[in-house]
């Protein structure tokens, strides 16, 4: 049976993370984004296209649910509903990290959402460190156990390093990706979990396959700030140290799509999204699809599946309004709106790493 260890850990997780106590204390940047008004955009607000393609999928709404939980009974029920909340409004969900049922397989049913979400499109999460241990017939046996669609990979160093016990050897993660991406057979998007991608790491996935990632930056949940809350000692004070360590999630987003790859590369814009406002000021920077995680969790706390439902409705009416008011005809084209960068971030956009 599983340890308590796993299922405390997970548990904590989830009440640190929804409480707010360990939001980042520095912004995304997004707010420094500021898109012309269109006091004349000539069309009516439903004829604004929101349709969105990525990971070789059609989708309502440029947005998805990111990976959260997994591995305990609250965790299944937050899955399953969440779950079923995006099916409503048409768009991916994502699974915690499965590593607790890599290790521990009775825990799969706390992962199993399709009973709930026939349809939804569904993405598996496993940790480098983890998938550099597995064969790829363990991955891809892993991933059927759900019904998983993709396989979306998280990098958490900075999380482990504060983490009681986390992880500390990093290496062979590229190959581990690599490996992935050449056979499995599934889409594979490679996603930070609150610290943003940097250009140089950006180039490294991509040559070796890579075409969707998520930048996760900073600016919403930090999760050296949620294991500083769970450990004690230096390894609390490293937690506190790093805290707010990483690259706001607008400057990750505007320095990915500055790359030059274009279509080839996938921008999802995740990381303190909590508006259709903050979610169409990171499509403007270049991000195809942007990924919401704590406020849907405190949606469906709040309100169950129907609260989490209108949450995410919200975001994509705030999207479809503020298209509106750019004067675009397609969501898509928020990338060409007019607009104007201010304060910090045009400063980290004018230093963009070479």
């Amino acid at each position: 049976m599983a340890d308590g260890g796993i299922r405390q850990r997970k548990s904590d997780h989830l009440a640190i993370a929804a409480s707010g106590q360990a939001n980042f204390r520095r912004p995304t940047l997004l707010d420094e984004v500021h898109l012309l008004h269109c006091a004349l955009p000539e069309r009516a607000a439903d004829d604004v296209d929101l349709t969105t393609t990525w990971l070789g999928r059609a989708f309502r709404a440029p947005l998805m649910v990111t990976g959260m939980t997994g591995g305990t009974a609250e965790a299944a029920e937050i899955n399953r509903g969440l779950a079923a909340a995006a099916q409503a409004v048409g768009i991916p969900f994502g699974l915690g990290s499965m590593r607790a049922m890599a290790e521990h397989p009775e825990l799969a049913e706390t992962y199993q959402v399709r009973s709930a979400a026939p349809d939804v499109f569904l993405c598996g999460n496993l940790g480098v460190v983890q998938l550099a241990r597995m064969t790829t017939p363990q991955v891809r046996e892993l991933l059927s156990r759900v019904g998983a669609d993709a396989l979306c990979i998280h990098l958490n160093v900075a999380q482990e390093m504060a983490q009681p016990n986390g992880d500390r050897d990093f290496r062979g993660g590229l190959d581990a990706i690599a490996r992935a991406v050449a056979e499995l057979g599934l889409p594979v998007m490679v996603k930070e979990t609150g610290c943003g991608l940097s250009p140089a790491v950006i180039r490294k996935l991509f040559g070796v396959g890579v075409r969707a990632v998520d930048v996760a930056g900073g600016g919403g949940t930090s999760w050296t700030a949620v294991e500083s809350h769970r450990s004690a000692g230096d390894t609390q004070a490293l937690g506190q140290e790093l805290w707010d360590w990483g690259i706001p999630t607008a400057a990750s987003v505007a320095w990915a799509s500055a790359l030059g790859l274009g279509a080839d590369l996938e921008i999802v814009a995740s990381g303190g999204i909590r508006t259709g406002v903050d979610a169409a000021r990171a499509l403007a920077l270049g991000a195809r699809a942007v990924g919401v995680a704590q406020p849907a969790l405190i949606a469906f706390r709040d309100g169950g599946r129907d609260g989490a439902i209108a949450y995410l409705s919200r975001v994509v009416a705030g999207i479809r309004a503020t298209a509106l008011l750019c004067g675009v005809a397609r969501v898509a084209d928020l990338a060409s709106a007019p607009r104007v960068i201010a304060g910090e971030l045009a400063a980290w956009i004018a230093q963009r790493p070479s």
